[in-house]
């Protein structure tokens, strides 16, 4: 096998490959020779056919056969020759074949970066120190009280903390909402609509403007929208609305004692306590470890530079500029205004995308360099895991896995997984005080 390499650019490769006569006629004789095998034709008994038959039945379908698989083989050859790592599938072209003679074609591939793996081991890192305290319980235990509250109708004003059942309509400039907001139907008109009184729920300002009324009054109630306001066409915007009190609900709520730890299915209110506290440890110990993992590979990204394949970042990029449109129509953007940043959108999700990409190579040196590996057993469990969280048939699970290259996915998180705990425990790990603990 012949192989010329010509270098395209940073992490781009042109491959030209020819195999011999020999190679090529080996390869047709023994494709030829198995449908000779197992060719079922009229009158003739299986295996017995004659190869001229054969040809003349058969004969593109060998052909193209016999291509297939002498780039397939010679393809993954050349690369190991030339010892060139591809990053991606190759583009094969300029492709010529045919009986009695020898096979050509090009292939063009991208390259797996070529770097020096920076020091990787004891990188400075600050983790947060996981403190529960008693504080901390009792917020998460008036978390569940309010799971369990109760209501009850009451002929009296409506005060701090009540449930105010509303009709209203709202207006922006005059006009229906909806007309500035189309997508925020829910906040033009609302019947029988239950907001709590309490700073800071519904719209700011709104519902300290109930305060007093009684059910059955009519009230204008003028709100300023916010500039963090999850409808974006809102921000800035002054509101009227036009509001009609139904009914006050009283809130009642549980009492926190031994009746109410056994309806949650725990022996005693300290064992719900003692729960709680091992729950919130869990899950600031996970906040912890995600920023300390944030913070090696930021600082392994800014180590090293090197070139990326294109290919990869463009991909990765589309997906971040998808995932940012999604969230951006969620709060209620309109697509005219996403169209109008869409050059900002994507110079945002570029840069993102390129330090994903970077940290997906890096990630990945370390785990050849340190014979970090994922075996199929590890693979198999995080499948299980996902369909009992899908709840879907595990066979289900693994062909929509098989059509999307799923497991794929899976094996990279894994892996990646395993990297950033190795260089966790390699760290150089500086406890630091909590900034702003959270329930």
């Amino acid at each position: 096998m012949n192989v010329t390499v010509e270098n395209l650019g940073p992490c781009k490769k042109l491959l030209r490959v020819e195999l011999d006569l020999a190679a090529v006629d080996a390869a047709f004789a023994s494709v030829t020779k198995e449908y000779q095998r197992h060719a079922q034709l009229p009158g003739v008994r299986a295996g017995k056919a004659p190869r001229d038959l054969i040809l003349n039945s058969f004969g593109p379908r060998i052909d193209e056969e016999v291509k297939r698989k002498l780039i397939s083989d010679a393809y993954p050859k050349a690369l190991e020759q030339e010892k060139i790592r591809a990053a991606v599938q190759p583009d094969i072209e300029e492709i010529q074949f045919g009986r009695g003679q020898t096979l050509q074609f090009a292939a063009t591939v991208e390259t797996q970066p070529e770097f020096e793996l920076p020091e990787y081991k004891g990188l400075p890192v600050k983790r947060e120190t996981v403190v529960i305290t008693d504080d901390d319980v009792d917020k998460a235990l008036n978390v569940l009280r309010e799971q369990r509250t109760d209501y009850k109708d009451v002929a009296r004003p409506v005060t701090a903390g009540d449930i105010a059942v509303v009709n209203y309509t709202g207006t922006c400039d005059g006009k229906p909402i909806s007309d500035t907001a189309p997508t925020a139907r829910g906040l033009t008109e609302q019947k029988a609509f239950w907001i709590r009184c309490e700073a800071g729920q519904f719209i700011p300002g709104f519902t300290e403007q109930l305060h007093g009324m009684n059910a059955g009054e009519k009230r204008t109630v003028n709100v300023d929208f916010p500039p963090d306001f999850v409808s974006a066409q809102l921000v800035g915007k002054k509101g009227v609305y036009e509001v009609e009190l139904a009914q006050v609900k009283e809130r009642i709520l549980p009492e926190v004692n031994e009746e109410f730890a056994k309806s949650f299915g725990t022996e005693s209110l300290d064992k719900l306590r003692a729960g709680i506290r091992a729950d919130l440890e869990a899950d600031r110990n996970s906040k912890a470890s995600r920023a300390v993992r944030d913070q090696i590979i930021q600082a392994l990204l800014g180590k090293v530079s090197f070139d990326m394949p294109e290919s990869i970042v463009l991909q990765e990029t589309r997906s971040v500029v998808y995932n940012i449109v999604q969230e951006n129509q969620q709060r209620g953007i309109p697509k005219e205004a996403i169209e109008q940043q869409k050059d900002a959108i994507f110079a945002n999700a570029n840069a993102s995308a390129k330090d994903r990409v970077k940290a997906m190579f890096l990630l990945n040196r370390i785990a050849e360099k340190e014979g970090v590996k994922v075996e199929q057993q590890e693979i198999l469990e995080r499948v299980q895991a996902m369909a009992q969280q899908y709840q879907m048939p595990i066979q289900k699970l693994i062909k929509q896995l098989e059509e999307r290259n799923g497991f794929g996915e899976i094996h990279e998180q894994i892996l990646v997984g395993k990297v950033l705990d190795f260089l966790q425990l390699q760290a150089q790990v500086e406890e630091v005080p909590a900034s702003a603990p959270t329930a």
